[in-house]
């Protein structure tokens, strides 16, 4: 395989699709560009123990798993925009509580919006950033969560923190 070429689920030792798949009510704005389109996919596959997240794409659809257990926690379908571009339309969410701990829709619309932007893309995402850092806070009812802590926790070592 190049390393150009696609990312597939075969290109992982193991994986498990979303066992109890739960619709995300709130799913992201961004229209990604034809380029960034391109990019995503590619795909991601996680380097090390310390980056916590699979990127493939199979026909319009990405599929995001944890890298340790493969654990399948977001499924987002894509289609095109008028104009250029692409869009979340839909997205799942693993709904069962033993395989991820399910924070809310806004929380999912970030992390959906988080792991292509600053996983696959590679972007800084400073605003998704301090979203995850401000609802990853509110949830735990803390307001002193080391943001880089918070984001590594959640992204990994690729997370730019």
């Amino acid at each position: 395989m190049t390393a150009d070429a696609p990312l597939t689920r075969e290109s992982f030792r193991r994986l498990h699709p979303i066992s109890s798949p739960r619709p995300v009510a709130l799913v992201p704005d961004r229209v990604w560009t034809d380029e960034e389109w391109d990019r995503i996919k590619r795909g991601y596959a996680a380097r090390d123990m310390d980056e916590k997240w699979n990127i493939f794409v199979e026909a319009d659809a990405v599929f995001m798993h944890r890298s340790w257990t493969g654990y399948g926690v977001y499924e987002a379908s894509i289609a095109p925009v008028t104009g250029g571009g692409r869009r979340i339309v839909s997205a799942m969410v693993e709904g069962n509580g033993e395989r991820y701990r399910n924070m809310g829709d806004e929380y999912n619309r970030l992390m959906i919006e988080l792991i292509i932007s600053a996983v696959v893309l590679g972007e800084p995402a400073a605003d998704l950033r301090a979203g995850l850092v401000e609802l990853t806070a509110r949830a735990s009812g803390k307001s002193d969560l080391p943001s880089g802590l918070v984001q590594h926790s959640v992204l990994g070592s690729r997370s730019g923190s």
